[in-house]
Formats: C-alpha cells, sequence, structure tokens
C-alpha cells in the first residue's frame, strides 16, 4: 500500500486543599502562557511548565544496535501505546536511527492504526531511548522566541555508551532550523531536575553536582548556570544516592511539581524504600515555593510487590508511579501488572480531570532503569 511519510532531517493531600500537531489554540490560551512566561523569566530563557501546551512530544524508538537482537522487540509495545495516546491530541516527533528504522516504524504504526498525520521523523543515529535526558530542552527568550537548549550529557558518568546521544540536539538543530543554545560545558540531565512553572528547580546532587557529571563545577556555579538558562531563582537539592541506580538518584522518580504550590511525591515509608534519607525527607518536606510558603503535598503509592516481568523474574524491587508523562489530552502513567496500578491511575486522574489517564505497562522498560517520564520529552507551542 502507498504510504505518505512526514520525514524531517490512594492518593493524600497534606496540609490545604487543591483545586483540582497541536494548532489553533484559543488566543486567551496562548496569552496566558505569554503572561506566564514573562513572569518566570529571571535570565536569558525559560522553559515552560510540563503541562503548558505542547505543539509535539519528541521519542526516541528503541533499535537494536547497540544492545543487540531482541531490544527493540521487548520494548517497542510500549512506543506504539504512547505514540498512539499523545497522537490523540498532539503531533509525535519520532527520532529513528536510520531510513531502514524509520519505514519499519512507519509500518509498524500504520498498521496499529496510528493516525500519521500527526507523526513525523527525524533520522538521528543514537545509543538509547532516553529522550528526556538526551533529547533537546525546548525553551523560550525574553522575546518569545523559542530555542532549543543542548545541556552536556556523558551517560549518566559515563556508564553506558552516549557518544550518539550527546549528539542528538545539534544535529536536531540543524534538522530543525532552529538556534542551538550550546551549554555543553555543564552536565545536566532532564530527568534530573523538576520545575514548578514559577522559578523553582528540585534536583538531587548525586545526579548533578556528582564529580563523575561537573568535576570542574562548584554547586553555585552550576546554579548560575541554571539561573540564566531556565529561569529559576529558587533552588531545593537534595542529597540523594551516589552510585544508587545508574542515574545516581533522579528526582523524576522521587517528586513531581504538580504546581507553583504543591508536589507530588511518597509517603516516608516508600521514599525510604526508594533510597531517599530522612536528612532529604525532611528537606522535601520541608521545602518552600518562591513565595516562601511551603508547598503542600499529593502522595501516590509504589507498586505492592517487586516488579516481576512476564518471563517470571523478578526484579527484587518495586515501582514509581511518580514518573508519568502529562500530554495535551492524556496523562501517561507507568504501570506494573500490580494492584496498586490503579489506586495511582484514579489518584493521578482527579490531579487532571481534563486529561484522560493512561497506564502502560513499562515492566521491560523498568528492567532497564526508567519509566514512561525517561522516555518523553515536551516541545511546548510556539508564541509567534
Amino acid at each position: 500500500m502507498k504510504k505518505m511519510i512526514a520525514l524531517c532531517l490512594g492518593g493524600v493531600l497534606m496540609t490545604g486543599s487543591l483545586v483540582g500537531c497541536t494548532q489553533g489554540y484559543a488566543a486567551k490560551e496562548d496569552t496566558q502562557i505569554v503572561k506566564d512566561v514573562k513572569q518566570q523569566t529571571v535570565g536569558k530563557y525559560t522553559m515552560p511548565d510540563e503541562k503548558s501546551k505542547h505543539e509535539g512530544t519528541w521519542l526516541q524508538w528503541p533499535h537494536n544496535y547497540t544492545y543487540g537482537e531482541g531490544h527493540k522487540e521487548n520494548l517497542e509495545s510500549i512506543w506504539i501505546e504512547m505514540t498512539a495516546a499523545l497522537s490523540e491530541g498532539e503531533n509525535v516527533h519520532i527520532i529513528a536511527y536510520d531510513k531502514y528504522e524509520q519505514e519499519y516504524i512507519y509500518d509498524l504504526l500504520y498498521d496499529e492504526g496510528v493516525d500519521m498525520n500527526k507523526i513525523d521523523f527525524y533520522i538521528v543515529p543514537t545509543d538509547d531511548v532516553w529522550a528526556r535526558d538526551t533529547a533537546p530542552l525546548f525553551v523560550y527568550d525574553k522575546d518569545n522566541n523559542m530555542k532549543l537548549m543542548d545541556w552536556g550529557f556523558n551517560g549518566w558518568g559515563k556508564k553506558t555508551p552516549y557518544k550518539k546521544d550527546a549528539l542528538i540536539s545539534k544535529k536536531l538543530s540543524k534538522q530543525l532550523g532552529m538556534e542551538l543554545i550550546d551549554l555543553n560545558k555543564v552536565v545536566l540531565e532532564g530527568g534530573a531536575f523538576e520545575l514548578d512553572g514559577n522559578g523553582t528547580f528540585l534536583s538531587t546532587r548525586s545526579s548533578v553536582t556528582n564529580k563523575n557529571r561537573n568535576a570542574k563545577l562548584s554547586e553555585s556555579e552550576i546554579e548560575k548556570y541554571v539561573k540564566e538558562n531556565l529561569g529559576v531563582t529558587n533552588f531545593i537539592w537534595l542529597d540523594g544516592v551516589e552510585g544508587m541506580d545508574i542515574t545516581d538518584f533522579h528526582i523524576d522518580g522521587i517528586a513531581k511539581f504538580y504546581d507553583k504550590s504543591t508536589l507530588v511525591t511518597m509517603n516516608k515509608a516508600d521514599l525510604e524504600e526508594s533510597g531517599l534519607t530522612n536528612k532529604d525527607y525532611k528537606t522535601l518536606m520541608n521545602a518552600k515555593n518562591t513565595s516562601n510558603k511551603p508547598y503542600k503535598y499529593v502522595l501516590l503509592p509504589i507498586s505492592k510487590n517487586n516488579v516481576v516481568l512476564d518471563n517470571g523474574k523478578n526484579l527484587g524491587y518495586k515501582g514509581s508511579y511518580i514518573n508519568y508523562y502529562i500530554g495535551n489530552n492524556v496523562v501517561i502513567v507507568p504501570n506494573y501488572n500490580d494492584p496498586h496500578d490503579k489506586v495511582a491511575n484514579e489518584t493521578i486522574q482527579k490531579l487532571y480531570p481534563d486529561r484522560e489517564v493512561i497506564g502502560i505497562d513499562v515492566r521491560e522498560l523498568y528492567k532497564d532503569g526508567g519509566m514512561i517520564h525517561c522516555v518523553t520529552q515536551q516541545q511546548p507551542i510556539s508564541l509567534k
């Protein structure tokens, strides 16, 4: 069949109450985004909050060139589900390793009934799938021009192959014709920080100031770069745990901003089981926003049981639901074939009543060290 391919080179609320190709958005919505950006901008650039309107979402499709036969086959059902869900409300930009992979992915999605008018492809060789850490960040300058931001990436401290992934942003900048902001002198993965959309940056020292990332930079020097390039004025640093996992304890499995006054996280016992120290728990629970007001907290569970794969292998640890991704029309939540999937999905649905919560079984991805948020990256709408 002839096909046209678009090719481009049980939660708890604590302390207080909670109120709970994308074109043609209402003018007042665009005006509000512009207003929010102007309010947030402190340095040169501002990264919009994840739940701001997207033009699209970027995905790096799995392949077998790095880890051998069977790798992509184990994972691609997750990518198909993400693409199908997200394309209902926004474009999905797929990074394919080469022309062969692009055609393979197209046929896969076409056969699954995905609306291919919402999908386009960019051919860029990659090492892996972790778009949150290796795809570019999209930011606005003070004149509301969109720029492509390229922080350094070194394979989470040179633990895995990374040289292809480190070049993704530069190659996409040329293909998109979008100005590149080169910040490679600072290693900063997207999963290492959370922004509240109002000037607050939440992160762990173990994944940012760690000598395997930024040995020549002090914490204050890193903060200077973040202030100038992400519009941040308020820093919340947890110590984290070096060596806890391949990322050295990324924040996006532990806590996520709901808005400028509310954090989504877990209870103390579940955080401790996830590796958080008592000191870091106190820091998180006593955090304040840019208005010097304490956060409210919505608590999600962790999985009831250790995650077990379909082949019966017990991974020996539980799964986090914090690592969800907010699309325009959907919220995609990592699920584990676990009794707590339903609890987490229902709690998140209450937080985002205007979006449909879709749970996706991520167990095959989780065994490789990540979940939904780890493999997605949003591109906000153009303000011009």
